[in-house]
């Protein structure tokens, strides 16, 4: 989303100081330096450890040994390529609010939506909709067909669409303490 093709960590938020883990300290302990190479690859994740080693004070197999350590412990979950969504041909970006009939797990919602290849991100949410989906199409027809398919899901009562005009700002690992 947003950008260009780049590689991005994933990173568990609970293991993020004033992530949902709650006060602020995290569950598992990040330290500074592992918060400084979380942000070091979060912002390009094919980074040579020497240069992350050269910023933070460590050597390259240091690096190399707080990263395994912090895959190993689920803190980072992978690495990933952001990709700008309107060069693969999907330049409609629009959001899904669903509205669904009562007692649907949001394990039948994640099943459905997976087998939609527009269908970016889909959470559970706070307020009246149930679930939010975003999702990017070739054009607004191609975004009107997906959204009736969703719509027909058993399970969805009703759905409510906006159309994304400019993207403002968009992060693609959490805001990590300087």
């Amino acid at each position: 989303m947003g950008g260009g093709p780049w590689c991005t960590a994933r990173v568990r938020h609970d293991d993020v100081p004033g992530g949902p883990g709650g006060s602020g300290t995290p569950p598992t302990g990040l330290d500074a330096l592992d918060e400084r190479i979380v942000r070091a690859l979060a912002e390009d994740a094919r980074r040579a450890y020497a240069d992350i080693g050269a910023e933070v004070g460590l050597s390259a197999p240091a690096v190399k040994r707080r990263v395994d350590r912090l895959r190993a412990r689920g803190a980072i979950t992978g690495f990933t390529v952001r990709i700008d969504p309107a060069v693969m041909g999907r330049g409609t970006e629009g959001l899904i609010e669903l509205y669904c009939r009562s007692r649907t797990a949001p394990a039948d919602i994640r099943r459905a939506l997976a087998r939609y290849p527009e269908v970016a991100s889909a959470s559970t949410v706070t307020g009246e909709a149930d679930a939010v989906v975003q999702v990017f199409a070739s054009d607004m027809r191609h975004f009107e067909r997906v959204l009736e398919r969703i719509a027909g899901e058993d399970f969805v009562e009703r759905t409510k669409s906006v159309l994304v005009l400019s993207p403002l700002l968009r992060r693609h690992a959490p805001d990590l303490p300087a």
